[in-house]
């Protein structure tokens, strides 16, 4: 299921990352869940695939979020 906004995403997501890394979360599942139509883990993947975007951008540094330099 696609997200059409930030504030659909889950409240796991939208507590943790910043705005920004929530844009780019959402872009990256949406994409990924596209692509992966048909797939019986099509949901999963795209979790794992926008979580992976968001760390190519952002680190965790203690309980933030935060970009890198």
């Amino acid at each position: 299921m696609p997200y059409r906004q930030n504030s659909d995403l889950p409240p796991s997501v939208r507590r943790h990352l910043p705005e920004h890394a929530q844009d780019i979360y959402r872009a990256a599942f949406d994409h990924a869940f596209e692509a992966h139509s048909g797939d019986p883990r099509q949901e999963e993947a795209a979790h794992r695939i926008a979580w992976a975007a968001v760390k190519r951008r952002y680190i965790k540094q203690g309980d933030e979020w935060v970009e890198l330099p």
